[in-house]
């Protein structure tokens, strides 16, 4: 989520002026995670809360926040949810997961896609992590669309693990950020 955000930026680095600002469209932008189990793949979402993000094409430094909420996260199971929210996302004591860009490499040009890199902080379950994204970034008259995954090793990051002796879940949710910008 934070990855398509950082990504953006790094896409908005045209032959625009130096310093550009991207503003995430919370309505538009999707966050899928999928979580592997013994028994099948559990998919689901979360939402963007807001998103902006600025860029400095001349040094690459970027600054802002793409933020989720993180009792958005949703699978289709209310059981489940309720247990992921309260249990190992604990979203009452931890409510948002934030990315913070600090540095983007590549350019985009209007009308392009480009493979640009981000690299921020992710702040999740109230402890900052390294994040290092691969974002797909297009521009096209002001908009910008951006696509990564990264995975998120939640037992590893200090979350619960919701394996029971039964049923033994992945240690690492996958996340796919599917965002869309506007260049201001």
């Amino acid at each position: 989520m934070a990855v398509l955000t950082l990504l953006a930026a790094s896409a908005g680095a045209q032959s625009l002026p130096t310093k550009m600002t991207l503003r995430f469209d919370p309505a538009t932008t999707k966050i899928n995670w999928t979580l592997k189990d013994i028994l099948h793949t559990v998919h689901g979402t979360f939402q963007l809360k807001s998103g902006l993000i600025v860029f400095d094409e001349d040094t690459g430094t970027a600054d802002g926040e793409i933020i989720v909420e993180t009792a958005s996260a949703e699978s289709g199971n209310n059981a489940r949810d309720e247990r992921m929210r309260k249990d190992v996302l604990e979203s009452t004591k931890y409510p948002e997961a934030i990315f913070h860009p600090e540095k983007v490499t590549g350019v985009v040009h209007d009308g392009q896609t480009q493979t640009v890199t981000v690299e921020g902080t992710f702040t999740i379950h109230g402890a900052d992590h390294p994040l290092f994204l691969q974002v797909e970034a297009s521009l096209n008259a002001g908009k910008l669309m951006a696509k990564t995954d990264f995975v998120v090793p939640y037992v590893a990051w200090g979350m619960k693990d919701p394996s029971t002796l039964m049923l033994r879940v992945g240690k690492d949710v996958r996340v796919s950020v599917d965002a869309q910008a506007t260049v201001q």
